[in-house]
């Protein structure tokens, strides 16, 4: 998968989301979708060349303006949010946060 390529990040993400640790099976795609597009709006857009922990605050912040119809609140929002940002920097010259991944 390439992670640059929308079409794949979304698909990667619609056909695994239910098995990741943080899912909550009362939640569905809708719910959780847009946590990933901004996970991926995020670190390719404004946040591209920082660590995910230095603007967690900002993006808590910046949450229910983008979440849009998604029932997740930040506490369940942020670990989908986190993986869409970690998919993309591994397809991202670099390591931004030092973590590996």
């Amino acid at each position: 998968m390439n992670p640059l390529n929308r079409d794949q990040y979304d698909n990667h993400f619609r056909n695994n989301y239910r098995s990741a640790a943080y899912h909550n099976p009362e939640r569905s795609w809708d719910d959780y979708s847009p946590a990933y597009e901004y996970g991926y709006a995020s670190k390719t857009g404004a946040h591209r060349d920082r660590d995910f922990n230095e603007v967690e605050n900002d993006l808590e912040r910046g949450w229910d303006k983008t979440k849009a119809n998604s029932r997740l609140a930040w506490s369940e929002a942020k670990e989908a949010v986190r993986d869409g940002w970690h998919v993309i920097e591994r397809g991202l010259p670099g390591d931004a946060d030092g973590d590996g991944r």
